[in-house]
């Protein structure tokens, strides 16, 4: 059963009922949606052990029920702890232009987003971004360079938009 039409075809079969199940165990939809595309991912994963399988969709719920309760253990895990801190600190609301600085830095490439991320918003030194990133120094102030140049494009002002508000 691990070819992929195989898959698939207990994907149609099972997706509704385990979703359904696990939505009766989490008392959230979101999170049993969650659970069960990653007891299918594992399948995809192993579709060797998945063919050998006599009862694949039982396979998946005991897949899904045990990252259910991993999920719940670590979230109240977290839970605790966060009471013990306090509340989180108010995060101010974001700007327009934060919002349009975020959206031009999804569109560089990932190595450019990175460096520009860790340099320039957590306030990293050149040296600390290439030891986290695993790069040379030189690779990062390259992608420090060529992530201005692309953002300063990206957020610049169109010249027809610039002309109109000094009206």
């Amino acid at each position: 059963m691990g070819e992929p039409n195989t898959i698939a075809e207990v994907y149609a079969a099972s997706f509704r009922r385990l979703i359904v199940h696990l939505y009766a165990v989490t008392g959230d939809l979101n999170e049993a949606q969650e659970v069960v595309q990653e007891a299918f991912v594992r399948a995809l994963s192993a579709p060797g052990r998945f063919d050998q399988l006599e009862n694949p969709e039982s396979w998946l719920r005991r897949v899904a029920l045990n990252l259910a309760h991993t999920r719940y253990r670590r979230r109240r895990t977290l839970d605790r702890l966060l009471r013990r801190v306090g509340p989180p600190p108010v995060v101010p609301e974001f700007s327009s232009e934060h919002v349009a600085l975020m959206a031009a830095l999804r569109q560089l490439p990932a190595g450019q987003r990175h460096a520009i991320a860790l340099h320039y918003l957590v306030d990293l030194p050149v040296e600390e971004v290439a030891r986290t990133l695993e790069v040379s120094v030189g690779t990062v102030k390259s992608r420090l360079s060529r992530g201005r140049t692309a953002l300063a494009a990206l957020l610049a002002e169109p010249a027809e938009l610039v002309g109109a508000g000094r009206k």
